[in-house]
């Protein structure tokens, strides 16, 4: 253990390159080509087996140890998002509308130098280590489900995951076992009314007033029709009607988000919005068409895997404090890994308290304290390496 923790030390100042070089030329959702190569290129070089275009554009490696044992999983996404990076910063996006603003950089840099550093001691490790490098988390349905499709968890006994959390200060370890981050779904709401002349508006069936009464209707949804001790969030984003000043709109769009930890508030939310949306207009003699689209399910991390997780951490180099994390209304695909294996996902802190300001994941100035992938690289081949050692002796 110390050994791999004395590797990965000298080793970040290539974790640190990777990540920048790959912050430089971020590749969107679905859209990746080059990020792709770039990793099964590094887990080749190291010998490993690899597998590429897993579910669509995904790479899974594989480092057999030089003994029997378990089978570990560890997974990091590396897509961008759609946002034109307001850093000045010498690594800087050169995609113009495109950056990290999520950490995916720093999962990927994270992972393939702990691959590096465990491959140098595969002779000694008990088992098997499979590293699962994931494209398109940004964007339902995800490249996860794609992926476990593709057969990218034949074989794992457990899988452990973690997210740079630029909220949460470093050196801090958040866990929590049961539901830890939300299910993510969309709705479209489509009114169709009658339009017309904006002097005349007894003439006309306004679908910017149904669409602004349906908006004010849906906050009632959380407040009145889920269970105060259940967590929801119901969110209008878009509104969309109208072209000029003068008339009065026949269309209208409404297009939301639904965060809910539970199936059966998931599944309440979803019949009251189109019943809702439904009975609003029909009261106004407007119609409508809503179309839900569910995306990832809750994160729902295992006991025994998060509570041996939280063990592991405490011992870890550059971890301060481990906690008991808040549930989070973010959602993520790790969700599928979860439902098919033991496993856990975790945050590693990554907030600098030197900053003036902190931004926010998914915000043009978002940005990591990139020591914080050290602390990341630790825990993750620090629950890998124990968890493969403390098996073998169970099984002996």
């Amino acid at each position: 253990m110390e050994k791999l923790y004395a590797r990965l030390t000298e080793l970040f100042p290539e974790m640190v390159e990777i990540r920048r070089h790959l912050h430089a030329h971020p590749e969107l959702s679905f859209e990746e080509v080059e990020t792709p190569k770039y990793i099964a290129n590094y887990h080749a070089a190291l010998g490993h087996e690899v597998r590429t275009n897993v579910g669509g554009r995904g790479v899974v490696a594989t480092l057999r140890g030089g003994r029997p044992g378990k089978t570990v999983a560890l997974r990091a996404d590396f897509d961008a998002l759609p946002i034109q990076e307001e850093n000045d910063v010498p690594y800087k996006s050169t995609v113009d509308g495109v950056m990290h603003a999520c950490g995916h950089d720093g999962h990927t840099a994270t992972l393939l130098v702990l691959a590096k550093a465990l491959n140098e001691m595969k002779e000694e490790i008990e088992g098997t280590i499979v590293f699962i490098h994931q494209h398109a988390e940004e964007i339902a349905p995800g490249g996860a489900i794609a992926m476990i499709e593709d057969g990218c968890l034949e074989g794992v006994d457990v899988i452990f995951g973690t997210h740079l959390w630029a909220v949460t200060p470093y050196g801090h370890i958040e866990h929590r076992t049961g539901p830890f981050m939300a299910a993510a779904d969309k709705f479209d709401i489509e009114i169709q009314g009658k339009g017309g002349h904006g002097a005349q508006p007894h003439l006309t069936k306004d679908a910017v007033v149904i669409g602004s009464q349906l908006v004010v209707n849906l906050q009632q949804l959380v407040s009145r029709a889920v269970n105060p001790l259940d967590a929801a969030v119901v969110t209008v984003g878009a509104f969309h009607a109208g072209h000029a000043f003068n008339v009065i709109a026949d269309k209208a769009k409404l297009t939301g988000t639904v965060r809910t930890f539970k199936e059966e508030v998931r599944a309440l939310l979803e019949r009251e919005i189109e019943q809702l949306a439904q009975s609003t207009c029909k009261g106004v003699g407007a119609s409508c068409k809503v179309h839900y689209q569910r995306g990832y399910p809750a994160v729902v991390n295992h006991e025994v895997e998060t509570a041996f997780l939280a063990k592991v951490a405490k011992d870890i180099p550059g971890v301060t404090h481990v906690l008991e994390g808040d549930q989070q209304m973010g959602g993520e695909d790790f969700a599928y890994y979860l439902q098919h294996v033991k496993g856990t996902f975790f945050y590693t802190g990554a907030q600098d308290e030197q900053w003036e300001e902190t931004y926010p994941h998914h915000h043009p100035k978002f940005q990591i304290k990139e020591e914080a992938m050290l602390v990341a690289a630790n825990t993750l081949g620090g629950a890998t390496l124990t968890y493969l050692r403390e098996h073998v002796f169970q099984a002996k």
